[in-house]
């Protein structure tokens, strides 16, 4: 007996997969979960095959049929409709855009949640109407250099830079895949007006930093450098300082509490200065001491241990992750810790300048000396470091709910 659509909504999930049929080979196949797939059989060359036609409700049974017959005409003509289907698969896979989404699955996950939405909305506007159609194998710089230009020309230079990355990394990963000879983009290298830079990018939002934390954490590199990262916005000390940590700087075993002691001849102010070491700060560095103990620095370069991290290597760390200039940067963390520390845990301000190394003057105009303060400071940097901890936390549960609701949404 044919289906009806009142008798498809009142079917109900089994404890096993069960195929409901229609008639001339449509069926839908219902899971355990209630998810509900058309699916069609058929014969080609007396070999008995499956066609998946979609998902209910998505496709509904008028849909389905016409779909049907359209693949049973096909079947006579001498073809196959899996066949034609998964050649389609194959065609769209080798434009720009289809190697260009297979990318950003690829590498999103990594990403913080809102980041990945907002590369993926700049392919879609800017890129994709322009570009997507073209073979990837066939895309020539002048025609990348044109689809870039067109944003530039609506005054959105940070975004077309930001498009020629991303149009780069897509051409890359076409290369490493075999799809394309070669990636076009350097040679476009200076061909856009230079983007201002007025300012260190700092993200200021509690539920965006969640999601960089998730990211940072997740950071695969060299362990000095995947520690410096983790570390950064915890401490919000100048990159400078953070990169050239030397480990006789630091007492992790100090009775008041770990303490990291910068010289003054390291400080852009010429004082020393007492940067107080969370308990969290205190298990990075204890996890990173017996890999870089060897060398003066906490972070020593990769080439020589005699030299500390490179001052492009928190930065570039950034950039793989998927952030870029004008989000965030090293140095923004500390307007990032200056703000959040004063609206969300109405920390007092002279505290905060104090931590930051900034020059703090008592009700007389006598400037703080460096070891005043370093009660509350060890507070107020816990309490900081356990903020912190519960932003990534609830990022990585919304990361959690929203990968359930693809999962509850899309077909298995």
């Amino acid at each position: 007996m044919p289906l009806t659509d009142k008798a498809i909504k009142a079917l109900k999930p089994g404890p096993k997969p069960r195929k409901v049929f229609d008639e001339k080979g449509l069926y839908l196949l219902v899971s355990q979960d209630g998810a509900r797939y058309w699916r069609m059989k058929y014969r080609v060359a007396g070999r008995e095959k499956t066609y998946a036609i979609g998902v209910y409700p998505e496709i509904g049974l008028a849909a389905a049929r016409r779909r049907r017959d359209e693949a049973r005409l096909l079947i006579a003509e001498g073809g196959d409709p899996s066949a034609v289907k998964q050649a389609a698969k194959v065609a769209q896979a080798e434009t720009f855009e289809g190697v260009a989404r297979e990318w950003l699955a690829k590498e999103s996950g990594g990403w913080a949640p809102a980041h990945a939405k907002k590369v993926k909305q700049r392919f879609e506007r800017d890129l994709f109407p322009r570009i997507g159609s073209r073979p990837v194998n066939q895309l020539q710089a002048p025609e990348i250099l044109e689809a870039v230009r067109r944003i530039a020309s609506r005054g959105a230079i940070e975004t077309a830079h930001r498009a020629l990355w991303g149009i780069g990394q897509v051409m890359r990963f076409a290369v490493q895949t075999s799809r394309a000879p070669g990636d076009p983009t350097p040679a476009l290298r200076g061909a856009l007006p230079p983007a201002a830079r007025d300012h260190f990018a700092a993200i200021t939002d509690p539920d965006d930093l969640g999601d960089l934390l998730v990211s940072l954490e997740a950071f695969q590199g060299q362990p000095a450098t995947m520690a410096a990262l983790k570390l950064a916005p915890r401490l919000f000390v100048r990159p400078g300082e953070l990169r050239r940590m030397e480990w006789s700087e630091v007492d992790l075993d100090a009775e008041e509490g770990a303490l990291w002691s910068i010289p003054g001849d390291k400080m852009k102010r010429g004082e020393p200065h007492l940067v107080p070491l969370a308990k969290q700060c205190v298990d990075i560095l204890r996890d990173l001491a017996p890999l870089t103990r060897r060398s003066p620095f906490a972070f020593p370069n990769l080439r020589s241990p005699k030299r500390p991290l490179s001052d492009v290597a928190l930065t570039a760390a950034l950039r793989r992750l998927g952030y870029e200039g004008d989000e965030v940067t090293i140095h923004g963390f500390r307007a990032t810790a200056r703000t959040l520390l004063d609206e969300a845990l109405h920390e007092p301000v002279h505290l905060i300048e104090h931590q930051l190394a900034h020059t703090v003057r008592d009700p007389l105009g006598r400037a703080y000396n460096r070891t005043q303060h370093l009660p509350e400071r060890r507070k107020m940097m816990q309490r900081w470091s356990d903020y912190l901890d519960e932003l990534r936390d609830a990022a990585r549960g919304r990361a959690r709910d929203a990968r359930r609701d693809r999962d509850d949404g899309g077909e298995r």
